[in-house]
């Protein structure tokens, strides 16, 4: 497995300039995407507050979407991914959410209801592009609204999410970019005690998918994220 996602990586890495000069849109095309009939959608959600909701769109989701495809059995092509507001009775088709930017995030009570009602049928979202006291702070508020009756905590190095796929040693990936302070992993168990919601404070694991096809990154972090987003799809879609 390790040798085929690294053959996988190279591939996409060597293809940056064709992929950059196809694209070339790093989040500012908003237009959504019908995706393929694929086992797999990846599904980001669109929050009605201003914010960045959209950040690292469409290349992140594609470079995820093209690694998983030559790395794993996963039925997905690179087009699987839709934007999906989460106010909508869509969400409720694909296993995985991504939300992007919580600390620009002001849940309205539909989303609230929406986000509940999602992780009790079994889905898994996973919360990341965000850092700081005070988008902590928004990101939290809006959570303890759709969770008044669950514990965040943070996560373990023991956690099963780091062998759905990939055996991975520790849930660290460090930051893109200057923050201040180490990355780090929170979560939110489902009634059955399962992982429904993983956080990554301090971090962008999305900025590491987008800029895989650049030598922005360096290449350790940038693998380790991909990895990781892997396991995250792997265990929405097995727990």
């Amino acid at each position: 497995m390790p040798k085929a996602f690294a053959i996988a990586c190279f591939l996409l890495i060597t293809a940056g300039g064709a992929l950059s000069a196809q694209f070339g849109r790093r989040g500012r095309d908003m237009a959504n995407n019908e995706p393929p009939p694929t086992e797999f959608v990846f599904a980001r959600w669109e929050y009605a507050s201003d914010g960045g909701w959209w950040h690292d769109y469409p290349d992140a989701e594609e470079h995820l979407n093209q690694i998983m495809d030559e790395a794993t059995g996963i039925n997905v092509e690179k087009m699987s991914y839709r934007i999906v507001r989460i106010d909508s009775d869509e969400i409720f088709k694909y296993p995985f959410g991504y939300i992007s930017e919580p600390g620009q995030m002001t849940l309205t009570d539909a989303e609230v209801k929406n986000f509940r009602e999602y992780v009790d049928r079994g889905g898994f979202v996973m919360i990341d592009d965000f850092d700081g006291e005070r988008q902590f702070a928004v990101m939290r508020e809006n959570l303890e609204r759709v969770f008044p009756d669950r514990e965040m905590f943070r996560m373990a190095d023991t956690h099963g999410i780091l062998n759905t796929f990939y055996r991975i040693d520790s849930l660290y990936v460090e930051s893109p970019y200057d923050v201040g302070a180490p990355a780090q992993f929170l979560g939110i168990n489902n009634a059955q005690g399962n992982l429904a919601v993983i956080i990554c404070f301090d971090n962008d694991v999305g900025d590491f998918w987008e800029m895989i096809d650049t030598p922005q990154y360096p290449v350790r972090p940038s693998f380790e994220a991909l990895r990781l987003g892997i396991n995250f799809v792997l265990y929405s879609m097995t727990h």
